[in-house]
């Protein structure tokens, strides 16, 4: 096999693994995949194994790894159950449930790793939706979705922004990609909630819901509050300049130490085949790019792409909602991040790919981990066709489209990313 073919192949069936969640025959998940793909390149002969440990971006890993263990910690706290349980024993309506669901998990999701949120809440959700006599789906949908829209907001909210903003090296910033994320990332979530209510109008009972009395979360107030505290000593270190990896473990690290609680117990919820994912997937990725495959697919692309007109941005947009469907969104984004710098306005250019590749995850079920956890959490209630979900996400994805880069352009004709310095 010659030098180019083999990594291609590899990279090739590596996706193969990713696109399709599982392969059944071999019995692979998409950590294991991306584990393999990655002893399989160095195999090959696409990169050495010198490479190939230069290939992992530790400051990613870092990042995911502080964001992970505060997120663990608050899981401990049982943090995330009672703000959801607050929310979902109080609503009124089988209407308000899906707004307040919305952006509680939206909130939560800008705040942490939208995955781990989607983990916690599953259950939870599904419990109150079967006591109020509600029909499920439209709520894990809602929780589903608001996870993946929430979590566009921040640099911090779901992996693939984790990578961008560690690429982006403070252009944009913490603070400046906040800024400018605000304001459409609550118009997406408004949006969003709104579509759900129209998609199952006829579904939804009128009216006050039936009482629901789902037992009270466990909830441990101090160690939520030093959870919290740490998650806030990260957004300032952050928000001060100090790189997103370094925030991120510094704040884990002093919570592990001022938690007062045995480090095993918060460490067990730490999602570590994430992180095996991401290293694997640099390797891989890192062979692709080593065979001239990525720079030969952008200089076909740049054409559209060096516009930098509204047209051209609408090419990229497409091409990474697409694309990100195909491959699934941190993949494509780990391709994708390599043509930024070649493009008319870099800044922007991180801005799109990490809004497009994260609304791309309501489209399809795989479009986003997000999704396959929310479903598969839900157990029986949770089964939905491709094409079912197809049918809501498409409807989702564009008006998310629509009402998000609409407001971002609108900030930009405003004057609102020069005045945050972008």
């Amino acid at each position: 096999m010659c030098d180019v073919t083999g990594p291609l192949v590899v990279f090739g069936l590596t996706y193969l693994v990713i696109a399709s969640r599982q392969l059944a025959i071999l019995r692979l998940d998409r950590p294991s995949g991306a584990l393999l793909g990655a002893v399989a390149m160095v195999v090959v002969g696409g990169l050495t194994l010198a490479e190939a440990h230069a290939a992992i971006d530790l400051g990613v890993i870092t990042l995911l790894l502080g964001v992970l263990i505060i997120a663990s910690y608050l899981v401990e706290a049982r943090f995330f159950r009672i703000c959801a349980w607050l929310v979902l024993t109080r609503a009124r309506s089988a209407r308000s449930l899906i707004w307040g669901l919305t952006f509680v998990a939206g909130a939560l999701s800008a705040l942490l790793v939208n995955d781990t949120v989607c983990v916690v809440l599953t259950p939870l959700v599904v419990t109150v939706a079967v006591e109020a006599r509600l029909p499920v789906m439209p709520y894990l949908l809602a929780l589903a979705s608001a996870t993946n829209l929430g979590g566009v907001v921040t640099f911090s909210g779901n992996p693939q922004n984790m990578i961008v903003g560690e690429a982006a090296a403070g252009h944009p910033g913490f603070a400046q990609y906040l800024a400018i994320s605000l304001v459409p990332g609550a118009l997406c979530l408004a949006a969003n909630a709104l579509v759900l209510t129209w998609l199952f109008r006829k579904q939804l009972p009128r009216g006050r819901l039936a009482e629901v009395d789902p037992p009270r979360p466990g909830f441990d107030r101090v160690l939520a509050a030093k959870g919290l505290g740490a998650l806030a000593l990260f957004a300032a270190l952050a928000l001060a300049g100090v790189s997103l990896a370094g925030a991120s473990i510094t704040a884990a690290a002093l919570l592990i130490l001022i938690a007062r609680t045995p480090p095993q117990k918060a460490l067990e919820h730490v999602d570590w085949q994430l992180l095996l994912f991401f290293a694997g997937l640099f390797v891989v990725v890192a062979g692709l790019a080593k065979t001239g495959a990525i720079a030969s697919l952008f200089a076909h692309l740049s054409p559209v792409v060096a516009r930098g007109d509204a047209a051209g941005d609408a090419a990229f947009v497409g091409l990474t909602v697409v694309a990100s469907n195909v491959v699934s969104n941190v993949p494509l984004v780990l391709v994708a991040r390599e043509w930024i710098a070649s493009m008319p306005d870099p800044a922007w250019g991180w801005v799109m790919l990490a809004w497009a590749s994260t609304l791309a995850g309501n489209l399809t079920l795989f479009g986003s981990i997000a999704n396959i956890i929310v479903m598969e959490s839900a157990g029986p209630r949770g089964e939905i066709g491709f094409w079912r979900f197809l049918r809501y996400g498409a409807v989702m994805t564009a008006v998310s489209l629509v009402v998000g880069f609409g407001a971002l352009a609108a900030e930009r004709a405003l004057g609102v990313f020069a005045l945050v310095g972008l």
